[in-house]
């Protein structure tokens, strides 16, 4: 029963969330009260103020006793929460964004390369590892391009045995879901380098911080010209 009202707030949240950063509430359209929004999904006043709890603490809204809940603009949002992150990529596809997010990457990857050639243990090194033979199964088929590209770079951030650089994972994922799709299909390709991602595996293993921080700097910077070169077009078109 737990995991079923669990399950249903976060529909809730999802809902809504969307709705908030489409647009929907806020300005002239006012975020509905708590008993309206009650009936219009079916569910009890705890279960609808959970999900307004959730949505506050990503920065969507803001609620006060007795004086109700509004959106909050969109400089409060937590960019960082997954959660608004997808809502915002859904809400409409953004160069720009994805630009930003990539701007992040290219201060992050690298030196979560060289801490992982630092100090990655054996186990984070196999992740690494192992994400890079689901790549090359991916060529032949035999595993998703995506979620193995995905997996290689979440493994990436766990070696680096930084908590705030693994707290990003799910960040990284949402936003390279999109991100991926669009680099490649730039470049005429459906799969990422395989070699590109060895040269940052191979010095990892090697221990060579100044190498594994080379590899992945040139992996995320050739990301950055492709989206750059994108947005160029597409503001051309």
């Amino acid at each position: 029963m737990i995991i079923a009202s669990h399950s249903l707030t976060q529909q809730i949240v999802n809902q809504l969330g969307l709705s908030i950063v489409q647009g929907k509430y806020g300005g002239e359209n006012s975020f509905p009260i708590e008993a309206d929004l009650c009936e219009q999904f079916g569910v009890s006043r705890s279960v609808l103020r959970e999900a307004v709890k959730m949505l506050t603490s990503k920065g969507l809204l803001r609620a006060r006793p007795r004086q109700g809940t509004w959106v909050q603009p969109e400089q409060s949002w937590n960019l960082l929460d997954p959660d608004v992150l997808r809502w915002l990529l859904e809400r409409k596809f953004s160069i720009d964004l994805l630009s930003d997010f990539t701007e992040i990457r290219l201060s992050i990857e690298p030196q979560a390369a060289v801490l992982a050639a630092r100090r990655a243990t054996a186990e984070q090194k196999q992740a690494i590892g192992d994400a890079l033979d689901r790549m090359r199964a991916a060529e032949h088929g035999d595993d998703d391009p995506l979620a193995s590209d995905i997996a290689f770079h979440v493994a990436l951030l766990e070696a680096s045995g930084n908590r705030f650089f693994s707290q990003l994972k799910d960040l990284v994922d949402t936003a390279l879901r999109i991100s991926i799709r669009l680099t490649n299909q730039y470049k005429g390709v459906a799969l990422a380098s395989i070699e590109d991602h060895r040269k940052i595996h191979d010095a990892i293993v090697a221990g060579d911080a100044d190498a594994a921080h080379a590899a992945s700097f040139a992996l995320v910077q050739e990301a950055m010209e492709l989206i750059g070169a994108a947005r160029e077009k597409a503001r051309q078109a």
